[in-house]
């Protein structure tokens, strides 16, 4: 979506000018010409950016920030400013301007300036609209997640390079955001990018930004990853998929902390902390000659191992309850829960998709419900092969006792279900069937969610 940037300056020149600058570089634009018809445009339209003077007639800038933090807390707010004072510029930042431009500005910083407000915006909407704490929604009380959350707590604080590692979604993304919301970086950036979506023609102006004219199709500068998350954390997801040659050019930004454009001369240096994550076994891509071995030690400096779903199965409730609770909400349903039998079923699927397979079966079941509990018929596919894998596939992954539950569980609901649809529903005939008493029958219909059908 194009972002919405408003300037407010009582000179027209300026507005005319900058706001020229920012509808060229893909921009939607309103100018107000003071502070109180800021507060009209914000008010009727609202925006993602506000770029304002600092000295104007009537309502000066400080007060327009002062009334955009009240209102919207989470909007960012950049100052211009003629004069350039230190003292104004300092006052603008306490009162929490997100950063100033000196004029006459220059485009590039400006642009630069600009990209940093933005992903900052970015964040503060997720944060806004975010029912919970990075830290929170990773969830687990297993021995293995427990050591996860202890090792997250006691690397947060430190600037220190984090490999996070594991497979395909088991939660690596909200590992490094919990991160970063736990350090002292909490209120900068935190920017990722996936190395595996990325053209590998364009993986050095990603990182690193171009200037204008470095290649064909270069017609303006751009910032890059590392500028944009300056000061903050920057996550570099599937690491393994980076080409050979720029992995020498990240070895040297994890030691200095420098680096130049695509086409730029200029050295540029920068305070990011880098988070990287993999699915890939980065000590066989040492191996092979496919990564190096001096940026692999450099990035595992504090390594952080994600397990499986299947080796965390006594978690499977809790993120069925947690994901339960978000649907409900998103959703608007009021799944009361799930029932003995599915639950079983659920903890002995093999989940080649981990978390995010679970996330997306427990949303559809919502989805679908009519309210209630969930039961197995909710789930297609749990125990016949389509989501996870069955439960005689996934027999190996279980103890002696929880095997024999569930498939005590499903046999003996799969009986009950039959005895009732041959008795039309006839509790006491089927009970009769059965050779069970009634009151017992009605226990196990209310138990496998047998009831309402």
């Amino acid at each position: 979506m194009r972002k919405h940037i408003l300037i407010v300056d009582d000179e027209p020149s300026i507005r005319k000018v900058l706001g020229a600058h920012l509808r060229r570089d893909g921009y939607d634009v309103t100018a107000a010409a003071s502070g109180v018809e800021a507060i009209e445009t914000l008010q009727e339209e609202g925006a993602d950016l506000v770029i304002t003077d600092l000295r104007m007639p009537g309502m000066d800038g400080l007060e327009l920030l002062r009334w955009v933090k009240q209102s919207y807390p989470g909007l960012p707010v950049i100052m211009l400013t003629a004069h350039g004072t230190v003292d104004s510029a300092v006052e603008a930042l306490k009162r929490g301007a997100q950063d100033y431009l000196t004029k006459p500005f220059d485009q590039d910083e400006l642009r630069l300036v600009i990209l940093k407000a933005l992903a900052q915006e970015e964040k503060s909407r997720r944060s806004l609209k975010s029912e919970e704490a990075p830290r929170d929604a990773i969830v687990g009380d297993t021995p293995t997640m427990r050591a996860v959350f202890a090792l997250v707590d006691k690397v947060a604080a430190s600037p220190s390079t984090v490999l996070i590692t594991g497979e395909s979604g088991t939660g690596k993304e909200l590992v490094a955001r919990a991160i970063h919301a736990a350090s002292p970086r909490r209120d900068a950036p935190f920017v990722t990018l996936n190395c595996g979506a990325i053209p590998e023609n364009l993986f050095e102006s990603e990182l690193f930004g171009h200037e204008r004219g470095a290649f064909t199709g270069a017609v303006t500068s751009k910032p890059g990853r590392f500028e944009i998350a300056d000061g903050g954390t920057l996550f570099l997801d599937e690491i393994a998929e980076l080409p050979k040659d720029l992995q020498v050019k990240l070895l040297r930004v994890l030691q200095d902390q420098t680096f130049e454009r695509v086409g730029g001369l200029k050295t540029i240096k920068v305070d990011v902390r880098l988070v990287a994550a993999t699915n890939s076994d980065l000590r066989q891509a040492v191996t092979s000659g496919a990564f190096r071995e001096d940026l692999y030690y450099r990035l595992n400096v504090v390594p952080v191992a994600l397990p499986p779903l299947r080796e965390r199965v006594d978690d499977i409730p809790l993120l069925v309850h947690h994901f339960l609770q978000k649907f409900n909400r998103r959703l608007d349903k009021h799944v009361q829960g799930v029932e003995p039998a599915a639950l079983a079923a659920l903890k002995a699927a093999r989940w080649p998709g981990n978390i995010r397979e679970l996330e997306n079966v427990v949303e559809r079941a919502v989805l679908l419900s009519d309210g209630g509990s969930l039961d197995v018929d909710d789930f297609p596919g749990i125990l016949d092969g389509g989501a996870g894998a069955p439960v005689d596939e996934a027999s190996d992954e279980l103890g002696l006792k929880e095997y024999v539950r569930v498939h005590t569980a499903r046999l003996e609901r799969a009986r009950i279900k039959k005895a009732l649809q041959a008795e039309e529903g006839n509790v006491t005939r089927a009970s009769r069937l059965l050779g069970i008493s009634r009151k017992s029958l009605q226990t196990k219909m209310k138990e496998y969610g047998l009831r309402e059908e």
